[in-house]
């Protein structure tokens, strides 16, 4: 059965805003959310990037059903993964057990700002495969000593340990990550709906249970199409860019210049807008026909959110499962 989320998206809204709609997401019937972890938004004209962390545990403590989940943490330069690793096992507890660690080799947006450069992919790929190994170990509660190649942990233990650790989910995009992660992550996160890139990572598993398939897609609902676009182009334009330029940029004026020639209607060729919900629902679908379990929903812009939750959101949701596969 398809499972449908809802984006925190922390770089189209401020803390309380993000903090407010997760509570009404739980409430309309999403399955999940999935929350950005920023230093910076995009583009200027999003306007926001609070902390995650702080987010993410105010949602766990006013909710109680919906699953919560980092999309994604990157654990290897702003952040130390032994740090990643205590604040996970504590925001597992304050959600009593409906916590996933998602986690990525990060985009040099966000990762820059400590002033410890940006390694090329294949080393952030290495670092990534400690951080996680690391993150794995502290999550036992047993004390823990490491020297890597890029990390060191010093008898370290996590004194709040969950129950069964925190699920990890890592985002891969080929085969060397598939060959890498799916040994070592509990499910598999992914921005291209590539069902070969599915069938891979279960091969690679190693006889593990079948793993969930986590993406994501923007929508833009607006009463006005034209209006939806125009939202769409304004804050979302960046996203045509790929995986490979949006993890290198480093500032939004970066964005802003490698996404100026991008149009309205290249907005709305990539990006289901307006108001018709079928026509939105008809845009989602490629998203689970290419395998994914897991679908997170981002509505575009800060401006109408309220509004798509409190009139949209769960008729959508209606239209989605009745659409999406049961089994």
């Amino acid at each position: 059965m398809t499972r449908f989320g809802y984006t925190l998206m922390t770089e189209q809204s401020g803390p309380k805003q993000i903090v407010s709609y997760g509570i009404q997401a739980e409430a309309v019937g999403f399955d999940f959310e999935v929350s950005s972890d920023h230093y910076s938004p995009w583009l200027t004209e999003q306007g926001h990037a609070g902390y995650a962390w702080s987010m993410l545990g105010a949602v766990a403590h006013a909710t109680e059903r919906v699953e919560l989940m980092t999309y994604v943490t990157c654990p290897t330069v702003r952040y130390h993964p032994a740090v990643v690793a205590q604040k996970a096992a504590t925001l597992q507890i304050l959600s009593d057990g409906r916590f996933t660690l998602g986690l990525g080799a990060g985009e040099n947006l966000n990762e820059h700002v400590v002033g410890e450069g940006w390694p090329p992919v294949t080393q952030r790929q290495d670092m990534l495969v400690e951080a996680v190994e690391i993150i794995k170990a502290l999550h036992t509660g047993d004390l823990t000593t490491y020297d890597g190649e890029y990390f060191r942990v010093d008898s370290a233990r996590i004194w709040d340990a969950p129950d069964g650790g925190v699920p990890i989910g890592t985002a891969v995009s080929g085969a060397k990550g598939i060959e890498r992660f799916a040994p070592l992550a509990d499910h598999l996160i992914a921005t291209d709906p590539e069902p070969e890139l599915f069938q891979q990572w279960d091969a690679a598993r190693g006889g593990k249970p079948t793993s969930r398939k986590i993406g994501q897609v923007p929508i833009c609902w607006a009463p006005d199409k034209q209006q939806a676009i125009d939202i769409a182009h304004e804050q979302f334009r960046w996203f045509g860019g790929g995986w490979f330029v949006n993890a290198d940029l480093p500032t939004p004026a970066g964005f802003a210049a490698a996404s100026q020639f991008v149009r309205k209607e290249d907005v709305a060729e990539s990006i289901p807008c307006g108001p018709d919900l079928d026509e939105l629902v008809e845009g989602v679908r490629s998203i689970w026909e290419a395998g994914f379990t897991d679908v997170a929903l981002v509505q575009v812009g800060d401006v109408l959110q309220q509004r798509f939750l409190d009139e949209v959101a769960e008729p959508l949701l209606e239209k989605l499962r009745a659409a999406a596969p049961k089994d």
